[in-house]
């Protein structure tokens, strides 16, 4: 059980690096936090598989989808597409 969540904590740490790297453009967050923010991720994707009971291999391809997706919404600030508002005046 131990060594299952220092794996979540490697894979989350890992995709936050990757998503830092890959995220376009200015990012409002620290390359520390994006790491946590990933690390959070990978740990709430890894419960979640836990609980839905699948196999470690399955597990593992939830954990990074699930802390993907949140470092994606929370560094790029929910603008998918780059999409950015103009400024009228």
């Amino acid at each position: 059980m131990v060594m299952t969540v220092v794996w979540f904590i490697v894979i989350g740490a890992v995709i936050g690096a990757l998503a830092r790297l890959l995220i376009p453009g200015r990012n409002p967050m620290g390359i520390l936090l994006t790491i946590l923010v990933g690390i959070v991720g990978a740990v709430i994707g890894g419960v979640v598989a836990n609980a839905i009971g699948v196999g470690s291999v399955l597990a593992f391809v939830i954990s990074v989808i699930i802390a993907a997706v949140v470092v994606a919404l929370i560094s790029g600030g929910g603008r998918w597409g780059g999409y950015r508002r103009r400024r009228v005046f």
